[in-house]
C-alpha cells in the first residue's frame, strides 16, 4: 500500500470510529436520560428499560426515558417528573415513558409523549404542560389524550370476550320492548318473534344510560376531566371533554363520545398520595424503601 492510500485509509478508520462513538455516547446519553422520580409507592413498581432488563423501583428510584412502569396488584406509584407534573399508577397498569424532554430555558425542546399500555393513571399538568400543550401526548390503543392544561384519569379496559358479551346482555334491559343490539357481529333479541332489530355500534351504545354490567365493562378508553379540557382523537374523529365530563372511545376507528355518568370509574390511592409530599415522597405499609434491584 503507497504512503498516500495509507494515510487514506488511516483517515477513514478515523472516521468511522468517532462516528461509532459519538453513536455510542449518545445512545448511552439517551438511554439514561432521567425524566422523574418515584415519590409515593405502595407495593411492587418494575421498570423494564430499553435493553429488555427488568429493574425492581423504590421510593426516590429515578425513571428514564424509554422506561415501561408495571405497578403489581394492590400497588400505586406516583412519579413526580421533572417539570413537576405527576402521574400517578393505579394496580396493573403498563405506562410506558416514549419520549420526555424538558428544559426551563428551552421551552422549544419540550416534549412529552408516553403510552398507557394497560390499566390506569391520573395525570396533573405540569411546566411543560401549560407552556408548551400541543407537545404533550398520552397514547392507548384506541385514541390518543390531549390536553390543554388539566387534570384527568384515564383507564383502559382491554377487549374480553365475556365482559363483552356480559355488557351486551345487561344492556339489554335498559332498551326498549322489542329492540335489539347487534354487537360485534351478534344478534341479541329480547323476543323470539322477528322484532325490529336497532343497529347500536359502540358509541351509540355507550351513550346510553347503562347498569353496571356484571363481569366489568366494554372494552375501551375511559376518560373523566377533573380540571382543565381533555382531547381525544383516534382516526375516526375528535373530541373535547371538560372538567366534570367522562368520554369513552371504543376502538382506533369509532369516534369518542360523551358518557352521560361515571362509567364505573374508580381511583383510589393510599391518603398518603393525597397531599402534596416533599421529593422524598412517602412509603406507605408493604412499598419498598430499599435500593434499586435489577433483574436480568
Amino acid at each position: 500500500m503507497t504512503p498516500s492510500r495509507n494515510s487514506t485509509a488511516i483517515k477513514a478508520f478515523s472516521l468511522a470510529g468517532s462516528l461509532l462513538a459519538s453513536a455510542l455516547v449518545s445512545t448511552l446519553a439517551w438511554a439514561g436520560e432521567v425524566a422523574g422520580t418515584v415519590v409515593n409507592l405502595s407495593g411492587p413498581l418494575m421498570a423494564r428499560k430499553q435493553d429488555g432488563t427488568v429493574k425492581a423501583l423504590a421510593l426516590k428510584s429515578a425513571v428514564e426515558q424509554g422506561d415501561t412502569l408495571i405497578s403489581e396488584k394492590d400497588t400505586y406509584a406516583r412519579i413526580r417528573f421533572t417539570d413537576n407534573s405527576e402521574i400517578t399508577l393505579r394496580p396493573n397498569t403498563q405506562f410506558k415513558i416514549e419520549n420526555f424532554a424538558f428544559d426551563e430555558a428551552r421551552p422549544d425542546k419540550d416534549s412529552a409523549v408516553f403510552s398507557l399500555v394497560k390499566g390506569g393513571l391520573r395525570a396533573v399538568t405540569g411546566t411543560l404542560g401549560k407552556r408548551s400543550k400541543e407537545r404533550f401526548g398520552l397514547n392507548t390503543p384506541t385514541a390518543t389524550i390531549g390536553i390543554r392544561g388539566t387534570i384527568f384519569i384515564a383507564e383502559y379496559v382491554a377487549p374480553d370476550a365475556a365482559a363483552v358479551a356480559s355488557y351486551a346482555m345487561a344492556s339489554m334491559a335498559s332498551l326498549p320492548q322489542g329492540m335489539a343490539v347487534r354487537m360485534a357481529g351478534d344478534v341479541v333479541s329480547d323476543s323470539p318473534a322477528a322484532a325490529p332489530i336497532e343497529m347500536l355500534g359502540m358509541p351509540r351504545l355507550a351513550q346510553l344510560n347503562l347498569p353496571s354490567a356484571p363481569g366489568g365493562r366494554a372494552p375501551g378508553l375511559y376518560l373523566q376531566v377533573l380540571d382543565g379540557m381533555v382531547n381525544l382523537s383516534n382516526s375516526g374523529g375528535s373530541l373535547n371533554f371538560s372538567a366534570g365530563q367522562f368520554g369513552y372511545a371504543p376502538s382506533m376507528s369509532l369516534p369518542p363520545v360523551v358518557l352521560p355518568n361515571n362509567p364505573g370509574m374508580q381511583f383510589q390511592p393510599p391518603p398518603a398520595f393525597s397531599s402534596s409530599s416533599p421529593a422524598g415522597g412517602t412509603a406507605t405499609q408493604g412499598s419498598s424503601g430499599g435500593v434499586d434491584c435489577e433483574v436480568r
